[in-house]
């Protein structure tokens, strides 16, 4: 369960390319930006769920 650890930094990456992608949309008006905006709340979101369930696995298994 080792890639648990590096799993929750996509989503802090995709978080940014979504960030980054909602800005570039801001700016042209071709397409609405807030889906992307919404993709990169959910993502950020999913980086400290899994960080702090992350944490709690490891304490778990220090518990042990």
């Amino acid at each position: 369960m080792v890639y648990l650890k590096y799993i929750q930094y996509f989503y802090l990456i995709a978080a940014i390319l979504f960030a980054v992608d909602g800005f570039v949309q801001l700016n042209s008006a071709e397409r609405s930006p807030w889906l992307s905006f919404f993709f990169a709340a959910i993502a950020l979101f999913m980086f400290f769920f899994r960080r702090r369930f992350a944490k709690k696995y490891e304490n778990q298994n220090k518990n042990k």
